[in-house]
């Protein structure tokens, strides 16, 4: 059997035939007596992270770099870099084709279509932060572990964990989960850093535990935990309760994340009358009509 081969700038796993690493885009030299940027076997060990998250509901993640270590972020979300660490932004894949598909992949998460790639020469710093108030988390993910996160919610990664987008497969859920039909899947090996609005609660559901979330409000949980939805009540509960006619329900068995403020929740307390947003107030539209001053 042929050995796997790797890519020794980011450990992704590369077929014999490709020329680019389809993750960091390094080229690949198979040639008699070049250096090659593929070895096979196992892929190089990576050294992790050390990050310090400071703050409290505007927190910045602190990332120490050592010589060779890389990252890649959402554009924008850097704050600051010591010279030492050099950066590019570029498009991952093989073929423009490749790149084209996974810049509207990420459009569709809510991400810009480039990512931007930090590369440590010498010991260094970076600074990465939200673009509004709230939390950030980290999730250390093992090979083929994955955590599914709320859209538009990545910060940054190791150079070796994958970011891809995922489908929510019911169709109820993608119109009355709070989440749509989009989310995002980050894949391990390596360490991932996400952003979300306000505080976190973390639940560890046991297999079949189901918890019940207002609309809007996952953060993010395990693949291997079921997102559906469930009507609420009543119908006066539906129309008076505040949290409109249907919860979100996960089940466990895993970890599962929830914010205690979205950004939707956000522009409507600061809009009160203004149409949108995540959940839906029974009869407060109305009222609000006679109440606004327009």
């Amino acid at each position: 059997m042929a050995a796997m081969a790797y890519c020794t700038n980011c450990g992704q796993a590369i077929s014999g035939e490709a020329r680019f690493c389809p993750n960091c885009g390094q080229g690949i030299s198979n040639a008699a007596g070049a250096s090659s940027t593929v070895v096979a076997a196992a892929a190089p060990p990576q050294m992790p992270l050390v990050c310090d998250i400071v703050g409290d509901n505007l927190q910045i993640a602190r990332l120490s770099l050592k010589p060779g270590q890389e990252v890649y972020a959402e554009a924008g979300r850097m704050i600051y870099k010591t010279p030492s660490v050099s950066w590019e932004t570029r498009m991952s894949g093989n073929t423009l084709g490749e790149k084209l598909w996974g810049a509207f992949k990420r459009k569709l998460m809510g991400e810009s279509l480039f990512l931007t790639y930090f590369r440590a020469t010498s010991d260094g710093e970076i600074g990465f932060a939200g673009a509004y108030p709230g939390k950030i988390q980290g999730f250390d993910l093992a090979a083929g572990h994955s955590v599914i996160v709320q859209r538009d919610a990545f910060l940054f990664a190791q150079s070796t964990t994958q970011l891809n987008i995922e489908l929510v497969r019911r169709l109820g859920a993608g119109f009355f989960g709070g989440e749509g039909f989009i989310l995002e899947r980050l894949t391990g090996p390596g360490q991932a850093f996400i952003h979300a609005g306000g505080d976190f609660v973390e639940f560890q559901l046991q297999a079949g535990e189901i918890l019940q979330i207002d609309t809007g409000c996952i953060v993010a949980f395990d693949e291997g935990v079921d997102y559906d939805i469930q009507l609420v009540g009543g119908i006066r509960t539906a129309l008076f309760g505040g949290e409109g006619l249907f919860l979100a329900t996960l089940r466990g068995p895993g970890r599962v994340i929830v914010q205690s403020m979205t950004l939707q929740k956000l522009r409507r307390e600061l809009a009160p009358y203004r149409p949108g947003g995540d959940e839906h107030k029974g009869l407060d539209v109305l009222t609000g009509i006679f109440d606004s001053d327009e």
